[in-house]
């Protein structure tokens, strides 16, 4: 079987690695997903978890139905795959995970929930935090006390009213501060626990449901 992950800054500080027999690649663009099919005879496997928004064109709907039309068996998680997935899941398209179902549960969940500053070439690292982490975090220190209700709700639309690529650690950091809430601050420094993104595709990669013959998440 074919199998073929389009990640990029999703894959930063994963623990669970890739197994052997998944062929990885960068970021989906327009027209990624129809060049692959187009190298295969046999339909396989896309599982599209990062894609481009605004440095190429964004990967196409209609080549995703293409795919679906042809045979292929195509997931969508943690980023682009997981917006996709959700707009397509009528089509056949199937998702994975918390951030999908984000996108398929609140029609009013934005596409840039998802949406970071990286690195153009591999490891494609991220310069900025999507706001769905951010969102997760802020949620977690409301939960807990750390911050009150208000605080959280003027936080969040603090930095929904950011540009993404501004939505950094440090700025929250320093925002935090400014609240004047250490606990808050200290929960910065161990952010790795809302990456709700890399956390989706550990877990897929484990649960490898494109195996199994109920494939429904």
């Amino acid at each position: 079987m074919n199998v073929h992950l389009f990640v990029g800054p999703s894959a930063t500080g994963m623990t669970v690695p890739i197994q052997d027999g998944i062929e990885v690649h960068p970021p989906a663009r327009r027209e990624s997903i129809r060049r692959l099919i187009a190298q295969h005879s046999t339909p396989g496997v896309i599982l599209l978890a990062d894609g481009t928004f605004h440095s190429y064109p964004a990967v196409g709907h209609r080549e995703l139905r293409e795919a679906l039309e042809s045979g292929w068996q195509v997931w969508g998680l943690c980023s682009m795959g997981a917006i996709r997935a959700a707009e397509m899941e009528p089509l056949g398209m199937r998702g994975y995970g918390t951030v999908f179902r984000k996108f398929a549960d609140d029609p009013e969940f934005a596409d840039d929930e998802v949406a970071l500053v990286h690195g153009l070439e591999p490891p494609f690292l991220p310069v900025s935090e999507p706001m769905v982490h951010i969102r997760a975090y802020l949620e977690h220190l409301g939960a807990t006390g750390a911050l009150s209700a208000e605080q959280v709700e003027l936080t969040l639309d603090a930095f929904k009213n950011r540009w993404y690529g501004e939505r950094t650690l440090p700025a929250l950091a320093h925002h935090l501060t400014g609240l004047g809430h250490e606990t808050a601050l200290a929960e910065v420094r161990a952010f790795g626990r809302f990456r709700l993104k890399t956390h989706d595709l550990e877990s897929f990669l484990v649960a490898r449901p494109w195996t199994l013959k109920e494939t429904r998440a």
